[in-house]
């Protein structure tokens, strides 16, 4: 049996167990499984893993795309580049090797949201590491960013100095903090929603529920809203691809 599966604090939230084994099923896969392994700390990582000889690859998720990095053996160009890991590769020799496919994911589905002749700034809320990853993403598609959360480092701005002018000055907003992620649903990130207008587009990296409570208040006022849905397919078949590249090859997206 190949067994797959996704290491985070609260896992309650995921579809990856429900895509991935309606992948297996479609492609008639019986030696293939895929699991949610909830981990109070990473620390428990190593345990996870000697319980589960027969692990093929691992999903990682909040709040360890960051912290999970002592264990890998070595990390690839995307996750270097990106500074989080979201994929883990088991090669035939037993080497751990981190992958980010998270920029992968929300550089294609957000290049569709978009017009073709947007020429906006971004606002990106929150700092975690799906934040590292949309700050990638963006660079390639040649947007220019702010990253906004309560304490700041280096040049970010903190929720308070959203003023309408920089709200104006940024229609691109993406969510990518947990808050409004089921069954919070009520929750949203602190900005100042009145000043949105139908000029603006929210993605929001959250896909359950469908439509966020950010996202409800864009819509609201005529705005464009995204749910990361699309980004979950991509980066997954992205992860797929690693997993089955030759167990020992060390293939790079």
């Amino acid at each position: 049996m190949r067994e797959f599966g996704l290491i985070g604090r609260t896992l309650r939230h995921s579809f990856s167990q429900t895509y991935f084994t309606q992948k297996f099923q479609n492609l008639n896969l019986e030696d293939c499984q895929y699991e949610l392994f909830e981990l109070p700390t990473v620390d428990e990582l190593p345990a996870l893993l000697s319980k589960h000889p027969n692990l093929c690859g691992l999903n990682v998720t909040i709040p360890y795309k960051e912290k999970v990095w002592p264990y890998l053996t070595k990390v690839a160009p995307s996750a270097a580049r990106v500074g989080a890991i979201n994929t883990i590769q088991f090669t035939r020799d037993g080497r751990l090797i981190g992958h980010n496919t998270d920029m992968i994911g929300f550089r294609d589905s957000v290049r569709g949201f978009l017009p073709p002749d947007f020429a906006g700034r971004a606002l990106i809320l929150g700092s975690g590491g799906g934040s590292k990853a949309v700050e990638v993403a963006l660079r390639d598609l040649g947007i220019g960013f702010w990253v906004v959360s309560r304490n700041p480092l280096g040049q970010g701005l903190t929720y308070d100095e959203l003023t309408p002018e920089i709200m104006r000055e940024h229609p691109l907003l993406i969510n990518t903090t947990p808050l409004g992620t089921f069954p919070d649903e009520h929750e949203c990130p602190p900005i100042p929603y009145d000043t949105l207008t139908s000029q603006h587009y929210l993605y929001d990296l959250i896909y359950n529920p469908r439509e966020t409570e950010f996202m409800k208040r864009g819509l609201a006022v005529g705005a464009q809203a995204k749910n990361g849905f699309e980004m979950l397919c991509i980066q997954a078949e992205e992860a797929w691809k690693i997993w089955n590249t030759e167990r020992g090859n060390e293939g790079e997206q």
